[in-house]
């Protein structure tokens, strides 16, 4: 069979394997709707937190970024995984037990105030949004690839998937559907991996492929002939960073503590039955989130290999398939500067941006740019950083059926991540502010009627904002967590630990949060991105961190103006406790 019939057929199955999970589990109540009826067993839900987890980001954008970053891109692997031991220790079990079904309600009560509430679904909406924006571009860049049609038809066709499913099944139905969107998705990662860590190493487990030696007879390790190959073509060595130490400390510090903060995912620990079920869903998601985030290093280590030895030194005229196939998608040009039509793949910029495309073709039937080449770099190759994981399998060659289960994958991962958000968006719209601020006398139907409403509104939102992108996928998404970072875990974190935070101090700091991390990232992303280097920023910490700064200030702005104001009533002061101490736990003897 043709590998195009494969791709379709597979992709088919697994659309119809995630609606027909739908259907069959279709929500009848808001409680089910919001929280699946709160009665889903702690491995299942592991497994759907993983997939809810494990989002574009994850499966295209992050072994790109560490085959291209080499040694800078471990940021990512350590803040996304670290911060699901902080999730599970501080904030799951607690929030579990607290029994309400979204983050702005636990603020809302814990801070016995509506502003509160309201100001956390701002920051909620502004983090999630901004979250969306990179699943919906990873969703357009694999139809367009595997489907053959433009990237913005590819965005549209997925927001079409996502109202089906999100709005008719609510958690109920993306529930069930993402386990299953789960072994899709680490299929399709694992299998290519096996093959190609074999390939390169003779190793088929690509965790120990990565440090083995390659097996071209050199004796060499994989590690080492990448730093080499590399070298000689100017690049840094891969093995060592050039980010400075406070900023490599604070994006993970940022991208952990986001994690923590994250809304979609705090929402699937009240998906369980009890809290102690809290805490072990969050230790079998990190066990099903680890199999990828081990692998991703070699996956990327072994692309940028691969795509070094297929590309470089190689005449346009015979170039792989796969070089034109990404090429006809607009992700991939070769800009002939010194026209020998053979292709050089040397360290900077072939040009200015991202390829801009004639229309017309050049001597060796490449397509031309009209992009202003970069003089002070031979480099004649742009690629861009989100197809290494979707090209992988073609650029070493492996079976058509391959190919096809990675763009099942590929859709896997950011359609579960998609629909996650948009349910939490939804709810944040119809429970927190009609129920629960606006409208109180709501009725359940009513309700339901306006979570759908404000989701479907919210798929059109994501899709302009993944047709207009701001940004690389993983880049856009590390953006959310530093939100996240800044404006929500500080005041949860203190909702459950302290006694004395009241709400002023709480809506004060996460203002105070929001504003400075946003203006922080908009100043150097988009109002002024030619000042965005290491001498301008802020204690040398690029925007990608700045969200722990912004954590601090929200700490400290929040504590000082608790002090300065009344302290919180009674009866909430009551109500922590009743969170912080174990169930069936009795009253102090005084013998």
């Amino acid at each position: 069979m043709e590998t195009q019939t494969l791709i379709y057929l597979f992709v088919g199955i697994s659309f119809a394997l995630y609606i027909g999970i739908a259907i069959w589990s279709r929500a009848g109540s808001t409680k089910e709707f919001y929280v699946a009826g709160g009665g889903v067993n702690p491995v299942v839900n592991g497994m759907a937190t993983a997939a809810d987890w494990m989002s574009a980001a994850s499966f295209i954008s992050m072994a790109g970024l560490i085959a291209f970053l080499g040694y800078d891109g471990s940021v990512y692997l350590m803040g996304w995984t670290g911060g699901y031991v902080m999730l599970a220790l501080l904030l799951a079990p607690y929030l579990r037990k607290f029994g309400q079904f979204t983050v702005p309600d636990f603020i809302g009560t814990r801070y016995y105030s509506s502003a509160a509430r309201v100001v956390a679904v701002i920051c909620l909406i502004f983090i999630s949004f901004t979250y969306i924006a990179g699943q919906m571009r990873g969703v357009g860049i694999v139809f367009s690839r595997f489907l053959d049609v433009p990237i913005d038809l590819g965005v549209i066709i997925g927001m079409g998937i996502v109202f089906v499913y999100a709005v008719l099944g609510g958690m109920k139905g993306i529930t069930y559907t993402q386990v299953a969107q789960y072994c899709v998705l680490i299929f399709a990662y694992m299998v290519p991996a096996f093959f190609i860590s074999f390939l390169v190493t003779g190793n088929p487990i690509p965790q120990l492929g990565l440090g083995s030696t390659v097996n071209d007879g050199s004796g060499m390790y994989v590690l080492e002939r990448l730093d080499l190959v590399l070298q000689d073509l100017g690049f840094g060595p891969y093995t060592e960073g050039s980010k400075s130490m406070i900023d490599v400390f604070c994006i993970t510090a940022a991208l952990m503590i986001g994690t923590a903060g994250l809304p979609h995912v705090i929402v699937r620990f009240f998906t369980v039955p009890k809290a102690s079920d809290a805490r072990k869903s969050a230790g079998w998601a990190l066990v099903f989130i680890a199999l990828l985030y081990t692998t991703a290093p070699a996956v990327g280590a072994f692309a940028r290999i691969n795509f070094v030895d297929t590309v470089n030194e190689q005449s346009y005229a015979d170039a792989p398939e796969w070089f034109t196939n990404w090429e006809a998608n607009d992700l991939i040009a070769f800009s002939d500067k010194n026209g020998d039509g053979v292709m050089q793949y040397r360290a900077g910029d072939a040009f200015a941006g991202s390829p801009n495309f004639t229309g017309e073709t050049g001597p060796s039937g490449e397509r031309l740019v009209d992009n202003a080449p970069n003089a002070d770099s031979a480099n004649e190759v742009y690629v861009d950083r989100d197809i290494m994981v979707l090209a992988n399998p073609e650029i070493a060659n492996l079976p058509g059926w391959v190919i096809a289960l990675v763009a099942a994958g590929g859709l896997a991962a950011a359609l579960s991540t998609a629909a996650g958000l948009l349910l939490v968006i939804s709810a944040s719209i119809s429970h927190d502010l009609l129920k629960r601020t606006f409208k109180p006398n709501i009725s359940e139907r009513g309700e339901l009627m306006a979570a759908r409403i404000a989701a479907t509104a919210a798929i059109f939102v994501a899709g302009y904002l993944g047709i207009y992108p701001p940004g690389w996928v993983a880049q856009v998404v590390a953006f959310a967590f530093g939100l996240a970072a800044a404006s929500l875990f500080p005041a949860i974190f203190m909702g459950i630990f302290s006694k004395r935070m009241n709400k002023e101090g709480a809506i004060a700091g996460m203002v105070t949060g929001l504003a400075f991390t946003f203006l922080y990232i908009a100043y150097f992303k988009l109002w002024n991105p030619d000042a965005n280097v290491a001498a301008n920023w802020f204690l040398g910490i690029s925007p990608e961190g700045i969200g722990v700064i912004g954590m601090l200030l929200n700490f400290a702005v929040a504590l000082i103006v608790s002090r300065m104001t009344a302290s919180p009533p009674i009866e909430v002061r009551r109500l922590i406790d009743s969170i912080r101490v174990p169930r069936g736990a009795g009253a102090a003897s005084t013998h």
